[in-house]
């Protein structure tokens, strides 16, 4: 029952692995009608009811094991502040375990079907940020653990967040069914419908603040998409000045606020600007040569997210040609892809972790920070991009079951659109067809997922109690 079905990774028609490395304009392309038509088929081997099982198998890896493993490499005194915010409920619990969701995953039916995948989209993992021109866009917007790999392993990892966090917002069973039926039923929906585009004209398919504003049903998800928005176009670099920095003697510093942010020595400070310039023959030339006329003035390591905590996180101060004209950037420390081994094995398929992570976003978003990066401090491998870029959430606590229902409507619209950007997405709608099964089959397996969820935080948080990992609260 928890075997993976024969793989058709092979066959001819389906995307290869990093497909863009391969790409030739002297070889014709698969006809959509005969992606299509193998999608179909993939029914008689993998039924779609079967993408509903669950049950925790035999020998399953102990969760509270694999989360200790996680914090191999990890800066040890921050520990604590990642067990905190994972014990804090079943919805933190399941943000920070990216790891103990791909181990269960990895085995579980799957149609061999492979285009690029966020490999952590759960609901919180979508969010506004600035496009190049200065619009807000909601996107999927975290790619740490971003690779090529099974589309079903991000739909599912997507529809258990919901109804772990229906639950926590205190729906019922039947509205979080609800909620997760909207999900598959907008990414199946959405999916076809993009693979019956010009490849081209798919690429440009995006969500800005109007066009989210029209999408969206119930009105208090619209209110709370214009509170989001007031309050993501208000995080730029400038308007970051008076609280994260105070003017000294020696010039504008970064204030520290232990244990979020803290001072680098002169040691790390030097190993950082010299990664930054390394950083800089990363970009674009256009964007080289504009960041350039910046100066970097300071540097701090600052803590955030759930999953991230206790990885090097660096903001860096950088000054233009007058004091008010200043770009916060943040380097992130990039490691391996929990999903990598599950497609790979134990070889080393990206070179640099940070390179995978910027080109596999620029791959799943329709418009990109510009100055996303990568480069490398003190044999680490980090991204690179705008600190203050206009990020900002959906407030998921306060939403009512309607507004999750709505809204998880979009975020599976958004996950279809990203897989379509790469590859597969012909085969998936054929698949997924036109009625219900997918809609069903994902609802039975976020159930279960979401009981199994809760389970694993009650296991950790019985270890915090008896002592075996340290916790701490309110960061």
């Amino acid at each position: 029952m928890h075997q993976q079905p024969d793989r058709v990774a092979n066959c001819s028609v389906l995307p290869e692995v990093d497909g863009a490395e391969y790409a030739s304009l002297r070889k014709r392309s698969t006809p959509r009608s005969q992606r299509y038509a193998l999608g179909r088929s993939l029914r008689q081997r993998v039924p779609r009811s079967a993408l509903g099982e669950w049950c925790p198998p035999v020998g399953r890896p102990d969760a509270v094991h694999q989360i200790m493993e996680s914090h191999q490499g990890r800066v040890d005194w921050l520990i604590p502040v990642r067990v905190g915010r994972m014990i804090a409920s079943p919805y933190g619990f399941l943000r920070g375990t990216a790891i103990v969701m791909a181990e269960d995953v990895a085995h579980l039916p799957a149609t061999g079907i492979r285009p690029v995948i966020c490999g952590d989209a759960h609901l919180g993992n979508f969010g506004f940020y600035a496009s190049p021109e200065r619009d807000l866009v909601l996107d999927l917007n975290d790619f740490d653990e971003a690779h090529t790999g099974g589309w079903e392993w991000d739909l599912r990892r997507l529809t258990a967040s919901i109804w772990v966090a229906g639950r926590q917002n205190r729906a019922t069973e039947e509205q979080c069914e609800s909620a997760v039926t909207s999900c598959v039923a907008a990414y199946r929906n959405h999916i076809r419908w993009l693979a019956e585009r010009p490849l081209l004209a798919r690429s440009f398919d995006r969500l800005d603040q109007t066009r989210l504003q029209v999408t969206a049903s119930d009105e208090a998800l619209r209110a709370e998409i214009e509170r989001s928005a007031q309050r993501a176009r208000k995080r730029v670099s400038d308007r970051a000045l008076p609280r994260l920095t105070r003017e000294t003697e020696t010039g504008r510093h970064i204030v520290e606020e232990p244990p979020l942010i803290t001072r680098l020595d002169d040691a790390e400070v030097g190993q950082l600007s010299i990664a930054m310039d390394e950083y800089l023959a990363t970009l674009p030339s256009h964007w080289r040569r504009v960041l350039g006329g910046y100066t970097m003035t300071d540097a701090a390591h600052k803590v955030v997210g759930v999953g991230s905590v206790g990885l090097r996180a660096y903001v860096v101060l950088c000054e233009g040609s007058s004091p008010d004209d200043v770009v916060f950037l943040q380097l992130k420390q990039a490691r391996r892809s929990v999903i990598a081994r599950f497609v790979h094995g134990d070889a080393a398929w990206h070179a640099h972790q940070g390179q995978r992570v910027v080109e596999y976003q620029q791959a799943l978003q329709t418009v990109s920070d510009p100055l996303l990066g990568w480069t490398t401090v003190g044999g680490r491998q980090f991204y690179v991009r705008q600190f203050r870029n206009m990020k900002g959430a959906i407030a998921i606590d306060g939403l009512t079951a309607p507004a999750l229902t709505d809204y998880a409507g979009i975020c599976g619209r958004l996950l279809a659109k990203g897989h379509a950007r790469t590859s597969g997405a012909s085969m998936i709608a054929g698949y997924a067809g036109s009625g219900d099964n997918l809609d069903r089959a994902l609802c039975r397996f976020a159930l279960r997922y979401a009981d199994q969820t809760e389970q694993d935080h009650q296991m950790l948080c019985k270890a915090v109690a008896r002592g075996l990992l340290p916790a701490e609260s309110g960061f």
